[in-house]
């Protein structure tokens, strides 16, 4: 009896990982894959760090205020 309940709990398990540990691996690498647009950047003239959301964009360079743009 003892054995029989043994069995079918190791077939049930065999099949658990079967079946639901593909999608577990597949969500692993959806995470991975995900990629964050906002990145930290130096600012040429004051040397300070900005987010690129927030920055100013002029000449392929990113600079933290109309400040420090014009005195470049």
């Amino acid at each position: 009896m003892i054995l029989k309940f043994l069995a079918v709990a190791v077939v049930l398990f065999i099949v658990y990982i079967i079946f639901f540990k593909k999608n577990r691996e597949k969500n692993i690498v959806k995470k991975k894959d995900i990629k964050y647009e906002d990145e930290m950047l130096e600012c040429p003239t004051c040397q300070t760090y900005i987010s690129t959301k927030e920055s100013i964009l002029s000449n392929g360079k990113f600079y933290c205020s109309k400040d420090c743009l014009n005195k470049k």
